[in-house]
């Protein structure tokens, strides 16, 4: 039987959300969005503070209800299935809280244990250039290695999708760049990634398409590029002293807003 570019398309589906809601006190946090993130791919999720990404994530992650809408990861239903998507998904926060006087291994082997996995502490680091560093406790570590460390956590039960909610935020330019290398080298052996950031740098070098939500409501999903491109095509004007027309460009124009409120 020949498979139709669309029927591949479907297979290669890691996270789909159909028309998803949600409000709070009759506050709608999410109002019917829709979007995919296929394997290989970055995908990143820009809005201003308040706008509906950490409910969105927060759902896709089964640790809040839906109202209505529709949300699978890898096929599985989050609302039916949240046991079994919390064991195939893998999620870094922006702040973590592990244990100061165990090692590094140490860390990674509690973990392991508590999700039934068989993947070595060893392996684990070296995914994220931690090897040298297995013996050292984690209050020793610099703010990009903690990052890392984070990012190896969440890669212990060998998720196909991983949540990175803004890895490189208070990292230095070098600490950025590394960690930048290595969300893309996670892409590069097919993981699927959903990233939340407020660095539209970050976002234009790293994601293949990006959602802009405001207020919601997903107000734009494309590549950065053609999000540029359609920017300049209605003579928008840069900030910039050389002109150039960047991401955050098109956020400002779509949101209205500065990106930290």
């Amino acid at each position: 039987m020949t498979v139709t570019n669309s029927e591949s398309l479907s297979k290669d589906i890691v996270i789909q959300v159909r028309d998803l809601r949600k409000s709070y006190n009759g506050l709608v946090a999410v109002d019917g969005i829709s979007f995919e993130v296929h394997h290989g791919e970055i995908f990143g999720m820009l809005g201003p503070n308040g706008a509906g990404k950490t409910t969105t994530v927060e759902i896709l992650e089964g640790l809040r209800d839906l109202d209505s809408g529709e949300a699978y990861i890898n096929g599985l239903d989050v609302t039916k299935n949240s046991k079994r998507v919390k064991g195939m998904i893998g999620v870094q926060l922006q702040q973590n809280a592990f244990f100061d006087n165990l090692n590094l291994r140490e860390t990674l082997e509690l973990f392991a244990t508590l999700y039934d996995s068989d993947m070595s502490p060893e392996e684990a680091l070296e995914k994220v250039d931690l090897a040298e560093r297995a013996k050292s406790q984690y209050r020793h570590l610099s703010g990009g290695q903690k990052q890392r460390l984070s990012i190896a956590v969440a890669l212990v039960n060998d998720p196909v999708a991983m949540f990175l909610d803004e890895p490189t935020t208070g990292l230095d330019p070098q600490a950025r760049r590394n960690m930048w290398d290595l969300i893309d080298g996670l892409r590069s052996e097919g993981m699927a990634i959903m990233l939340t950031t407020h660095y539209m740098e970050e976002a234009e070098v790293l994601c293949d398409r990006v959602a802009v939500i405001d207020h919601g409501n997903i107000v734009a999903i494309d590549t950065p590029q053609a999000l540029i491109d359609q920017l300049k095509s209605r003579g928008a004007e840069s900030v910039r002293k050389d002109g150039v027309l960047t991401l955050e460009d098109v956020f400002i124009d779509l949101t209205g807003r500065s990106l930290i409120e």
